[in-house]
């Protein structure tokens, strides 16, 4: 059996702006992914269009609206590949970022997750945002614990368990969390291999919503210590 297909999930909502520049960037890699599974979370724009461009090509789940976590296990549902990477509709990934994560998951096969680095990018509307907080921001690649950094192999997620839906924002933060405490083998990358857009429909600039969702993390990793 091969144990090295790449199911592909891209969880979006209301994506038309970014999203074909996001599949664009699955499709050039150098090590193509056996599946794409797009899982739309009820968009109310021109994304299920976007996505038709593609045909065959990718496979299309359309939802009612219930979060970035449910679109997520709704593709694992459906996905048939062995190893699991994510892709957020707006980001973009280096052409080689499955291939060289492939190649530590085939050395090493005792590792479940392999991360990468990650690299901010800020659209020229987000430029007084941008400079405010600094440059040195956006210079700065870091470990990313966060899904479309990641390839994992399928298993993990039997072990770890899927995304808690009940996490809107920090969802990533949560199962990441859990991953750790359940003494998942992982290894970071020490490779720029994501690039991360910042615009301005990005929930991930809303930091006091980000904030009360770390604080839901933390309380629920409390609770499981117990």
């Amino acid at each position: 059996m091969n144990t090295h297909r790449i199911s592909c999930i891209v969880p979006v909502y209301n994506g038309e702006r970014f999203l074909v520049e996001a599949l664009d960037s699955i499709f050039a890699q150098s090590q193509l992914p056996f599946e794409i599974i797009v899982v739309d979370d009820g968009s109310t724009d021109s994304t299920p269009e976007a996505i038709a461009r593609y045909g065959k090509r990718v496979r299309y789940q359309r939802q009612e609206n219930a979060g970035p976590a449910a679109a997520r296990n709704a593709g694992l549902t459906l996905a048939g590949g062995e190893l699991i990477a994510f892709m957020d509709a707006d980001d973009l990934w280096h052409p080689d970022k499955l291939a060289l994560q492939l190649a530590r998951l085939r050395d090493r096969p005792e590792l479940q997750i392999v991360i990468a680095h990650v690299q901010n990018f800020w659209m020229p509307e987000l430029r007084e945002e941008e400079e405010r907080l600094g440059n040195h921001r956006l210079k700065t690649p870091l470990p990313g614990y966060v899904f479309q950094a990641m390839l994992a192999r399928r298993s993990v997620f039997e072990s770890v368990g899927r995304l808690n839906p009940a996490f809107h924002l920090s969802e990533d933060s949560d199962w990441f969390r859990r991953a750790l405490d359940c003494g998942t083998i992982l290894e970071v990358l020490p490779k720029t291999l994501v690039y991360r857009r910042f615009h301005l429909a990005n929930t991930s600039r809303n930091q006091q919503a980000l904030r009360a969702g770390l604080v839901d993390v933390v309380h629920a990793a409390l609770l499981r210590r117990r």
